[in-house]
C-alpha cells in the first residue's frame, strides 16, 4: 500500500498506460478515433456540416482558454469571447470570407470595450494592455483562424480541402509520434518542447507528404508534386502551431489546456496544429483559384 492507501501497483499500472511520449496510449486512441469519425460522418453525409463542427469546437475551446488564463490572473472578456466564436464562424455559411472577418473584426472591437469598461464607468481599468493584447492573440488564433478553417469547406472542390488538411496532419501526428518514441534523441527545440525531436519531425515530415500526396490528388485533382510541397508546407505549420501552443503553456506554467479529451490533454492541445495549418490551406486554395460557392 502506498501513503494514500492505494496498492503500489495500482501507480504503476497506471504508469504502463502511457507511452513514453507521455500519453495514456489506450485513451488517446479512443478519442482520436471517436474525433475522426464525427469529422468523416460529417463530411461524407452534409460537407457544409463542417462548418457547425467548428463552432462548436471554438466556442469550447474559448471557454477553455478563458479559464486556463484566469487560474493565472488574466482577465479576458468572455462574453464577447464565446458569443463571437460561433457567430463569426456560422456567418461564413451565408457571407463567406466577408462574414469571417467581418465576425472577427467586431469581437475584437466589443473586446477590447468590454475590457476598457470591465469595473464600470466610474472604475480604474487594471491591466488593461496586457488582457486586451491576450484577448486580441485568442481572437486570432481561435477565432479568426478557426472562422478561416471553417470557409475551407465552401470552396468548388467541397470537402476536398479539409481532407486534405486533416489527413496531412494526422499522418504528420502519426508519423511524428512514432519516430519520436522508436528514435527521438535530438532534441528539435529543447526550451520550448523538450520531447519533440528531429527524429520526430522526421517522420511527421514523411508521413505527412504521403498523405498529402495521396489526398492532393484523390480530393482535388492536383499533381502529386504538388502534393509533396502541400505536405511538406502543412508539416512545419503544424510543428509551428504546436510549438506556439507548447510556449503558451509554458508561459503559464500549465502541461495541458485542459481534461476534455482523456490521453490528449484540453481541445486546443488537438486544434494547435490545425489552427496555423488551416491558414496555410486556405493560402493554397487562394493560389490555385478555387471559387467560393457563397
Amino acid at each position: 500500500m502506498t501513503g494514500s492507501g492505494q496498492p503500489a501497483n495500482a501507480s504503476a499500472a497506471e504508469q504502463q498506460k502511457k507511452s513514453r511520449a507521455g500519453r495514456n496510449l489506450p485513451a488517446a486512441i479512443g478519442v482520436g478515433a471517436t474525433l475522426g469519425a464525427l469529422v468523416i460522418a460529417t463530411l461524407v453525409i452534409e460537407p457544409r456540416g463542417w462548418v457547425v463542427v467548428v463552432a462548436a469546437a471554438l466556442t469550447l475551446a474559448i471557454w477553455e482558454l478563458f479559464k486556463r488564463l484566469r487560474q493565472q490572473g488574466f482577465h479576458l472578456p468572455l462574453v464577447p469571447l464565446i458569443v463571437g466564436a460561433p457567430l463569426t464562424t456560422l456567418s461564413a455559411l451565408p457571407y463567406g470570407v466577408q462574414g469571417v472577418l467581418t465576425g472577427f473584426a467586431i469581437t475584437a472591437a466589443v473586446s477590447m470595450v468590454w475590457r476598457l469598461l470591465h469595473n464600470g464607468l466610474d472604475g480604474k481599468p487594471e491591466n488593461y494592455v496586457r488582457d486586451a493584447a491576450i484577448t486580441l492573440f485568442v481572437a486570432t488564433w481561435v477565432i479568426l483562424f478557426g472562422g478561416i478553417g471553417a470557409l475551407l469547406v465552401l470552396t468548388e472542390q467541397g470537402a476536398g480541402p479539409i481532407w486534405v488538411l486533416m489527413i496531412a496532419v494526422v499522418c504528420s501526428d502519426i508519423g511524428g509520434y512514432t519516430a519520436g518514441v522508436l528514435f527521438g534523441k535530438h532534441p528539435m527545440v529543447p526550451q520550448i518542447s523538450p520531447k519533440k525531436s528531429w527524429e520526430g519531425f522526421a517522420g511527421s515530415m514523411i508521413a505527412g507528404i504521403i498523405g498529402s500526396v495521396i489526398t492532393v490528388s484523390v480530393f482535388l485533382d492536383e499533381s502529386p508534386l504538388l502534393g509533396i510541397l502541400v505536405g511538406a508546407a502543412l508539416v512545419v505549420s503544424g510543428t509551428l502551431g504546436d510549438l506556439i501552443e507548447s510556449q503558451f503553456k509554458r508561459d503559464l506554467g500549465i502541461k495541458d489546456m485542459g481534461t476534455l479529451l482523456p490521453g490528449h490533454g484540453g481541445l486546443m492541445d488537438r486544434l494547435d496544429s490545425l489552427l496555423i495549418s488551416a491558414v496555410v490551406v486556405w493560402g493554397i486554395v487562394a493560389v490555385l483559384g478555387y471559387q467560393m460557392t457563397v
